[in-house]
């Protein structure tokens, strides 16, 4: 029996999958990469906005209309927040949520024993535990994806996520030293820790946000790790010491900011200021050498003004964000702000996003610049033109290395010649 996979959002999804991928294996089934050979389809989905379920509905009923004798099955994030919409989606002969696509084996034997649906999401409850089972491998060849937190206790007035994720969940740390020693053991050089709030780690249990990173960092064989995305108010000044005793700690932190105005953060349900962000954006490059700050910004939030925004222009370029994935507000039905008036045109948000985006793109290409003349490590990832292999530094800035000899996964120092606006480029 052939399984093919789909993952659609986030880091976090990606190591779900690799979980699933793992118990399938385990259980005899064989994962394709082939849509024509497969008996079985999963879609891990995102719902992080109405479009993300669009595209998951669009993939399911492409996977059904095109294999009409596989079992398609559901599972991820929509399914998890709207399971009344999901499982009108017919196509999907499983419905199942985060909470357990764990039993996603189980679900399908008695698919094929009864042959009719099966519809099954289980709501996440208060004082639920985290659950899964450590992975051993990742379809990446230089850095795994670890996932140590899960849930979020946050309720921005936007976001549909603890509906979908449940409250703040934390992975022991004794499993995460374990988890990633086997990663380790296969070869990996580079982990990246991963949740859905992951600086709220150890809310539930009482254990160190530090401790947890420690233990990951503590691993022999492991030579980087790095953070997915942070929230602000975490990070305390303890924290932030804590982290920079650890040499192996990627001085790259993904803090996610949505908007330079107070106003906007209000609406938001943000719980800090912009004034209180900078100050630990200047704390952070203080404690860490090399430090790169990259962030996401929402444009166009319900009641942002041109003076509103052109606020978080301002304070974009004050910081100086290495990177900034921005994005335009969607309104998403379960959520407050579906409620809240006025709402900006469409074509008001795409303008915004742009006018940012070119401020942004200025920032990254006079960092890029920066970095001439630097001698940095790397670690090879792929094979580009026959001439070029491509690595990231520590600090998540992108190298392309005139030296296809490279092996990958085994770190290079280079000096940087010259940069673009997308990369550096850099010879041994």
């Amino acid at each position: 029996m052939k399984v093919k996979l789909y993952t659609l959002g986030c880091k976090v999804n990606q190591y779900e999958t690799e979980q699933m991928t793992e118990n399938f294996i385990k259980n005899s089934y064989e994962i394709t990469s082939d849509d024509s050979s497969a008996d079985v389809f999963v879609v891990n989905s995102c719902t992080v906005t109405a479009e993300s379920d669009r595209k998951t509905r669009q993939l399911v009923r492409r996977l059904k209309r095109n294999n009409p004798d596989s079992v398609v099955v559901l599972t991820g994030c929509m399914p998890q927040a709207f399971p009344d919409e999901s499982g009108r989606l017919n196509e999907a002969d499983i419905v199942i949520g985060n909470r357990n696509n764990a039993d996603v084996i189980n679900r399908l034997e008695a698919v094929f024993k009864k042959r009719s649906r099966v519809v099954d999401v289980i709501q996440h409850e208060m004082g639920e535990r985290f659950c899964g089972e450590p992975i051993y491998d990742f379809n990446e060849r230089t850095r795994a994806i670890v996932k140590i937190e899960d849930g979020c206790d946050r309720f921005c007035s936007y976001c549909i996520i603890p509906k979908a994720r449940g409250r703040v969940r934390s992975k022991p740390i004794e499993v995460i030293k374990e988890e990633v020693s086997r990663l380790a053991a296969k070869g990996f050089c580079e982990v990246v820790l991963v949740g859905i709030n992951l600086s709220a780690y150890g809310k539930d249990t009482g254990e160190s946000f530090v401790d947890a990173i420690k233990a990951a960092c503590d691993v022999d064989g492991i030579k980087r790790v790095r953070l997915g995305s942070l929230e602000p108010d975490h990070i305390t000044d303890e924290v932030i010491e804590g982290l920079s005793r650890l040499d192996k700690l990627c001085p790259q932190f993904h803090i996610s900011l949505q908007s330079g105005c107070d106003a906007t953060l209000k609406r938001m349900n943000r719980h800090y200021s912009a004034e209180e962000y900078f100050e630990l954006t200047q704390k952070l490059r203080s404690s860490f050498f090399d430090c790169t700050l990259t962030t996401d910004i929402m444009v166009g939030f319900s009641g942002e003004t041109d003076e509103d925004f052109e606020e978080t222009v301002r304070f974009s370029k004050k910081v100086g964000f290495e990177k900034i994935h921005i994005f335009p507000y969607s309104v998403r039905e379960g959520t407050r702000a579906a409620a809240f008036d006025s709402k900006i045109e469409k074509s008001v948000k795409e303008k915004r996003a742009a006018i940012l985006n070119e401020a942004a793109q200025r920032i990254r290409s006079d960092y890029l610049k920066r970095q001439i003349g630097k001698t940095v490590e790397i670690i090879p990832e792929t094979k580009h033109d026959e001439r070029y292999v491509f690595g990231y530094t520590a600090n998540y800035t992108p190298v392309m290395v005139k030296s296809p000899d490279l092996t990958v996964g085994i770190p290079v120092s280079v000096r940087v010649t010259d940069s673009d606006d997308e990369y550096c480029y850099a010879e041994l």
